[in-house]
């Protein structure tokens, strides 16, 4: 699996920025791919998760639940993560990362595919 990651910038507090994934190289049915951010000095932490079942719920760690939106775009093999009312504290390195499988693990160790990171600054 190959991911390629776009987007990101610097932005206000308040304003928004949208990411995006795209996935190569497997079927989407059975892959889940989420959101990674990390600044320096702390872990890497889970943002958003998705997987590509038809009936599964997405995850959101409870940081930006409510101001962030993962979602999929099945025939680009794209998963998005729309960005809404940016905090300073969302400042950070995002990665999206996959794991085969439908299941959202919080954990690092439990993806296996990792795209390249990309930046995204909220100014205050």
């Amino acid at each position: 699996v190959q991911l390629q990651a776009f987007g990101g910038g610097l932005v206000q507090a308040g304003g928004s920025l949208s990411l995006s994934c795209a996935a190569s190289g497997r079927s989407r049915t059975d892959l889940t791919i989420s959101w990674f951010r990390q600044v320096p000095g702390k872990e890497r932490e889970i943002v958003s998760g998705i997987s590509w079942m038809r009936d599964g719920r997405p995850y959101y760690a409870a940081s930006v639940k409510g101001r962030f939106t993962i979602s999929r775009d099945s025939p680009n093999s794209t998963v998005y993560l729309q960005m809404n009312s940016l905090k300073p504290e969302d400042t950070a390195v995002y990665y999206c990362a996959a794991r085969i499988g439908s299941k959202i693990y919080t954990q690092l160790y439990e993806y296996n595919y990792w795209g390249q990171g990309t930046q995204v600054t909220v100014s205050s």
